[in-house]
C-alpha cells in the first residue's frame, strides 16, 4: 500500500482505543490536557463499557477516548478519526468504520496474533482487508508491548505493571506525531503518580521512549503541526470535564450567595464525579454526605436547605426516579434545592456509561400532583459551570427546586474553559427574610415573583414547621380546604412561570433569514451548531435555536419559533422536547429527528438528514 504523507492540519481527531485495562481514558485525558495547555481548543468523548472488566480482547470490553483539537472553535469531538490508536484487534473491529480516508492507524503488532483476531470475531488473518481498510488508510505497525517490556526490563516491575505501561509508549508516539512536548505530559504524570515513584518512573521512561521511537525510526509518515487557536478571548484556560465544572459552579454560587454548600448524594454512574470533586473541597467549607441510598441523599439535602444552606444532590436517571417523592416535598415546602441529573441510557439501569436525553419528561412531570419545578440544561462540558451556578441562583432567589440536566457525553467529556473572575459572575440574592420584616408572617411572599421568603432555624420571630401537607395560603397551617388548595396550586405554578421574566431571551444562531429552524436542547449543541454551519456553507438557509432554559421557556420562544417556515427538533430520545414544545407553542408543526443509540449525534448524519428538508 502506498504511504501518503500527512499534511499540516488546522484540526485533527485522535481516538485511543483498547481494552478497559489498557489505560485509554488516562492516555486520552493526558493528550487532550496537553493540547489545551499548548493553546488548542479541544472537545473530548470518553466512551467505555459498563462492565468493570469485560473479557480481555473482546469487542464488548473496548474502551475509547476521542479528542478533537486544533485552531479555531471546536464544537464536537469529531465524527471520524484522523489517527486511531488500536491496542488490539477488538479496538480495530469497533472503530474501523470511524477512520477517515488516508487516516493513520497505529496498532500493537504484539496484540494482533491469531488468537487475538479470533477473540475479536475476525474470520481471516488480515483484519484490515476484512474491514475494508487496506487501501484507504495508512498503517503504522508498532510492537508496543515488546518495546515497552524492553524499556522497563531493568526496573524490576512485575509483568502486569510492565504491560499496562504500553499506553504511555503509544502516548509518546502520538506526542511525537503531533509535536506535543513530553515534558508537559511528564508534569501531569507527576501529579497523578507522585505517591507511587516506581510507577511514575516507569511511565516517564516509556513515554519518553515512545517519543524517541517516533523521532528516530523511519515510520513513513511526517509529523503534523497543529496551529494554536487565535480567536479565543484572552484569559486563563484549562481543560475541564462537565462533572467537575458543575461541582465548581455549585461552589462559586455558594461563595457568591454567602451560604455554606451541602451535597447529599449517592454514587451513580455517570454522576459520581460531582460528589467526589466536592468531597475534596473541605477547605472551602463544602459539606458532603454520601448517604445510604438516593432517597436519603436528597432528603439530607432538603434538611440542609431547611437549615439555611445552598443544598444540592446529584444523580442519574434511575436515581432521579427514586428522588421524585422528595422533590415533591421540596416543592410543597418551597425550599431552594439543586438537583443535577447526568443523564444516561435507560430504562432501568439500561446502559450506564452511554449517553441519552431521555430524562426530560421525568424532570418536567415525574412527580405526583401538580408539582412544577424549574428545569434547565447545560450544553457543553465547560458551561456546566455556568448552568450549575444559574440553577443555584434561581433556586435561592425563587425558593424552588431546580433540576439541571446534563448527560454522560458532556459530563464525562471535556472542553477548554476560561476561568471566570468572581466579580464577573451574576450576583445572587437569596430570598431570605430581611431586617424590618419581623412583623411579617412566616408565609410572607414577594407579590411579584410569588417566591416565599426563606427563613430558617435561628431567625427570631420566624419559627415555623414545614412539611409535605398542604398549607393555608395566609397562615401556613395545615389545610384541606378545596379553594385554598386551588390557590396554592396556582401560586406554585405562577412562581415557576415568573422565572421566564428573568432568564435570557432565546436567540437564533446561523442564518438570520433562515427558512428552516433547527431546534435542540442540552448536550447536542455542538453537533447541531456544526451541522447548521455546514448547511449554510453549502448555500442553504438554516438557523439554530438551542434551549438551555426549558421550564419555563424563555418568554420570546413561541413568537420566535413561529417566524420560520419549518421547525425540526433534534434530540437523543424519541421526541420528548418536541412533545413539550407542542404543548407550549401552538400553530407550529414540529418535525423531528431522533436518535436513541447511547451515542451522541454525528455532524454527518445530521447534515444528511437536513439535506432531505430543503
Amino acid at each position: 500500500m502506498e504511504q501518503t504523507k500527512l499534511k499540516e492540519m488546522g484540526q485533527v481527531v485522535v481516538r485511543f482505543s483498547g481494552d478497559s485495562g489498557d489505560g485509554m481514558q488516562l492516555t486520552g485525558t493526558l493528550f487532550s490536557n496537553l493540547s489545551a495547555i499548548l493553546g488548542n481548543e479541544i472537545s473530548t468523548f470518553p466512551d467505555f463499557p459498563a462492565e468493570i472488566r469485560a473479557p480481555q480482547g473482546t469487542v464488548g470490553g473496548v474502551s475509547g477516548f476521542q479528542v478533537h483539537l486544533g485552531a479555531g472553535r471546536i464544537y464536537t469531538p469529531g465524527d471520524d478519526a484522523d489517527v486511531l490508536v488500536a491496542m488490539n484487534p477488538a479496538a480495530l473491529k469497533v472503530n474501523a468504520k470511524g477512520v477517515k480516508k488516508m487516516g493513520v492507524i497505529i496498532f500493537d503488532t504484539d496484540s494482533f496474533r491469531e488468537s487475538d483476531l479470533r477473540k475479536a470475531q475476525f474470520e481471516t488473518d488480515n483484519p484490515f482487508e476484512e474491514s475494508g481498510l487496506s487501501d484507504t488508510v495508512q498503517l503504522l505497525p508498532v510492537a508496543l508491548t515488546s518495546l515497552t517490556k524492553k524499556a522497563l526490563e531493568n526496573l524490576h516491575l512485575d509483568n502486569k505493571a510492565v504491560v499496562r505501561s504500553k499506553n504511555m509508549f503509544a502516548l509518546g508516539l502520538v506526542c511525537w506525531l503531533f509535536n506535543r512536548p513530553v515534558d508537559r505530559a511528564i508534569h501531569f504524570l507527576e501529579n497523578k503518580f507522585g505517591k507511587k515513584p516506581d510507577i511514575l518512573h516507569a511511565n516517564i521512561k516509556v513515554l519518553t521512549d515512545g517519543y524517541n521511537y517516533g523521532n528516530n525510526v523511519d515510520l513513513s509518515i511526517s509529523t503534523v503541526v497543529i496551529e494554536k487557536s487565535t480567536d479565543v478571548p484572552k484569559g486563563k484556560y484549562t481543560s475541564i470535564s462537565g462533572n467537575k465544572a458543575a461541582a465548581y459552579g455549585l461552589i462559586a454560587a455558594a461563595e457568591k450567595a454567602g451560604l455554606p454548600l451541602f451535597l447529599g448524594s449517592y454514587p451513580i454512574t455517570p454522576a459520581t464525579d460531582i460528589m467526589q470533586e466536592l468531597a475534596q473541597r473541605k477547605d472551602l467549607g463544602v459539606k458532603v454526605v454520601q448517604a445510604e441510598d438516593e432517597i436519603a441523599g436528597i432528603t439530607t439535602a432538603i434538611g440542609a436547605a431547611f437549615a439555611g444552606s445552598l443544598a444540592a444532590t446529584n444523580t442519574s436517571g434511575p436515581g432521579l426516579a427514586l428522588k421524585s417523592e422528595a422533590i415533591g416535598l421540596a416543592v410543597m415546602a418551597e425550599l431552594p434545592l439543586v438537583i443535577i441529573d447526568v443523564q444516561r441510557s435507560g430504562p432501568s439501569t439500561g446502559m450506564p456509561t452511554k449517553t441519552e436525553q431521555t430524562d426530560l419528561l421525568q424532570a418536567l412531570y415525574g412527580r405526583n400532583g401538580e408539582s412544577p419545578v424549574a428545569v434547565i440544561a447545560a450544553s457543553t462540558p465547560h458551561d456546566c459551570f455556568h448552568y450549575a451556578y444559574m440553577a443555584s441562583k434561581i433556586a435561592l432567589e425563587h425558593t424552588t427546586p431546580v433540576i439541571l440536566l446534563t448527560d454522560a457525553f458532556i459530563g464525562n467529556g471535556s472542553s477548554l474553559w476560561k476561568l471566570p473572575k468572581s466579580a464577573d459572575l451574576p450576583e445572587i440574592h437569596p430570598h431570605t427574610v430581611k431586617a424590618g420584616m419581623e412583623g411579617c408572617k412566616v408565609v410572607a411572599r414577594n407579590n411579584t415573583t410569588k417566591a416565599r421568603y426563606w427563613s430558617f432555624p435561628g431567625m427570631e420571630g420566624f419559627m415555623h414547621r414545614n412539611g409535605g401537607l398542604e398549607k393555608d395560603y395566609y397562615t401556613g397551617s395545615i389545610s384541606t380546604d378545596p379553594v385554598n388548595h386551588q390557590k396554592m396550586v396556582d401560586m406554585r405554578e405562577e412562581k415557576i412561570s415568573y422565572i421566564s421574566q428573568v432568564i435570557p431571551e432565546a436567540k437564533v444562531e446561523g442564518n438570520e433569514n433562515a427558512d428552516i429552524l433547527v431546534i435542540g436542547w442540552g448536550g447536542t449543541y455542538g453537533h447541531l451548531k456544526a451541522a447548521v454551519a455546514e448547511m449554510n456553507q453549502k448555500g442553504n438557509k438554516f438557523g439554530l435555536l438551542h434551549f438551555n432554559y426549558i421550564n419555563p421557556l424563555p418568554k420570546n420562544a413561541a413568537a420566535l419559533i413561529r417566524r420560520y417556515k419549518k421547525a425540526i427538533v433534534c434530540e437523543l430520545n424519541s421526541g420528548q422536547f418536541a412533545s413539550f414544545l407542542r404543548s407550549k407553542v401552538t400553530g407550529v408543526t414540529f418535525l423531528q429527528y431522533n436518535k436513541v443509540q447511547g451515542q451522541p449525534f454525528t455532524v454527518s448524519e445530521l447534515v444528511e438528514h437536513f439535506d432531505t428538508l430543503r
